[in-house]
């Protein structure tokens, strides 16, 4: 189940400096430039704050579902997907390329799916505030260049993969912050269901689940977000 939104460690609220400073994982007590830490000084690694992400392929890869929020629902159940965190980043476009496959896109998930990984594992926790661009909206951008054979060298599908991720990162913007990887997540699986109808001629079916978890998000938009469900 999804744990809170705070420290892993001890549930203290987590504090970014926004300048990174030599942290040590509290996890694997390996050093890196972070500028995140809980208010007791506990820091974990985008690395171990995705450890087990590996078994989101015995999600996808046998699925024969369609809808992706479906798909995406499931991994969110494993264990090692915690309310906020990196994990969406390869999460969000896994669930695509499964609901791809499923619906007649042509692609090999046995190869795509640790391939999707390893690339959304490469974009760090608090991109969506670091960078300008949400992680779960990026994964989208990966999910098209891996269906398109995109390469940097590309033409064609280089146009389409940045354009998927330019029209994720539009919607997931429109609601403001701060974050919520969880209605990130299900806002850029929209974007991408859409993209890959209008764009890739592929339809996938779309549930648009209403969220769950927002008594585990302290930060939650409540009413000012576009899943929430009044409790």
């Amino acid at each position: 189940m999804p744990q809170s939104d705070e420290c892993l460690i001890c549930g203290a609220q987590l504090r970014y400096r926004g300048r990174a400073e030599r942290m040590v994982c509290a996890y694997c007590h390996q050093s890196y430039l972070s500028d995140v830490c809980c208010e007791n000084g506990h820091y974990v690694c985008d690395q171990c704050h995705t450890d087990g992400i590996d078994t989101i392929a015995h999600v996808c890869i046998p699925s024969t579902e369609k809808d992706p929020f479906v798909i995406l629902e499931q991994m969110m159940q494993l264990p090692f997907c915690h309310m906020h965190g990196p994990e969406h980043h390869a999460m969000v476009g896994a669930a695509l390329l499964a609901a791809y496959r499923n619906a007649g896109g042509e692609v090999d998930l046995m190869e795509l799916i640790p391939e999707m990984v390893r690339r959304g594992r490469q974009v760090p926790g608090g991109a969506c505030g670091n960078w300008g661009a949400c992680g779960a909206g990026i994964s989208v951008g990966i999910f098209v260049a891996l269906v398109t054979h995109s390469t940097p060298l590309a033409t064609e599908a280089w146009r389409l993969s940045n354009q998927a991720t330019a029209q994720a990162l539009a919607l997931i913007s429109k609601y403001g912050g701060p974050r919520c990887c969880k209605r990130d997540s299900y806002l850029a699986l929209q974007a991408g269901i859409d993209f890959a109808k209008a764009e890739l001629g592929v339809t996938m079916e779309s549930s648009r689940p209403l969220c769950t978890r927002a008594k585990l998000n302290n930060q939650c938009l409540h009413n000012r977000c576009p899943i929430f469900r009044p409790t």
